[in-house]
């Protein structure tokens, strides 16, 4: 098939455009990644932007990982985000597929509530005296509970289960199952995709919250990672016009980005194939 000039022209067009928004993504990661390793001089000597640095120096990592809160904030931030994402999972599953039955007594009545919670919420000093009321201040579960259920993450799951086949559900009736058997057996292996995104989603936001930690968390030993990196920028941006051996902020700055973002950087390649696909399946049909 021979293609003419104009649609020649509108595949470059298509492809100058892909090149620019795979530029502007691809450069950040560059340059937050080139600062945290470029030593001090060469930052100055090239006023702040180095993409490419001629030398490499681990001072801001060595400086960051010097703190012996670290480890600590890593095995919070570690332990929330794995027991927050599977307490999210479970009850997310256990709203979705019953909401996903059309028999179910009150199912628009309790849509409409759920769907409310998404335009309207209480408020922070009232979510604030629910948690303190219910003794979760300063303790790990302030930053998993009051957050346990999202309510677009629910509509994902409720929107996939909707799309299986009845007959499966039926057939399952037929030989003796019950809805555990069925939520178990046939459900749960079938929603992997989507389960897998949810579950990014809800991995994604524990990992990278930290005002909760801020909120409800006064005792510095609990706080996660982003809580310690934030007041360590912040102190950095005091003790490096004290300092004898001066390291910029920005360095230090862009080492703790690339720690805290490592990471999820590094899971989510093992999850890509999944992630488009269990968005589109649950966005499909609602």
């Amino acid at each position: 098939m021979v293609r003419s000039v104009s649609d020649r022209i509108f595949d470059s067009f298509l492809y100058l455009i892909l090149v620019v928004v795979g530029l502007s993504s691809v450069i950040p990661i560059i340059y937050v990644l080139s600062i945290s390793l470029t030593p001090y001089t060469e930052v100055l000597k090239h006023g702040g932007f180095v993409l490419f640095p001629k030398s490499i120096t681990f001072d801001a990592y060595r400086q960051l990982f010097s703190n012996s809160q670290i480890p600590r904030a890593f095995f919070v931030t570690i332990f929330v985000t794995v027991v927050g994402t599977a307490i999210n999972m479970i009850l997310t599953v256990l709203l979705a597929y019953p909401l996903s039955r059309k028999k179910l007594r009150g199912r628009s009545f309790l849509l409409m509530v759920i769907i409310f919670t998404m335009l309207f919420n209480g408020g922070i000093i009232p979510t604030y005296l629910v948690v303190k009321g219910t003794g979760l201040t300063n303790t790990l579960w302030a930053m998993m509970l009051p957050t346990a259920v999202w309510t677009f993450n629910v509509l994902i799951l409720k929107n996939f289960y909707e799309s299986l086949p009845e007959e499966l559900f039926e057939s399952a009736r037929i030989d003796g199952a019950g809805e555990w058997r069925v939520l178990m057996g046939i459900v749960l292996p079938l929603s992997i995709p989507s389960m897998l995104t949810v579950g990014l989603f809800y991995t994604v936001g524990h990992w990278n919250d930290f005002f909760q930690a801020i909120l409800y968390i006064t005792d510095t030993t609990l706080h996660p990672l982003q809580v310690l990196v934030r007041n360590l920028l912040l102190e950095s941006q005091n003790t490096n016009q004290q300092s004898e051996v001066v390291l910029p902020t920005a360095t230090l700055q862009m080492a703790a980005v690339v720690s805290a973002s490592l990471p999820i950087i590094a899971v989510y390649p093992f999850v890509q194939k999944h992630f488009t696909k269990g968005v589109l399946v649950g966005a499909i049909k609602g």
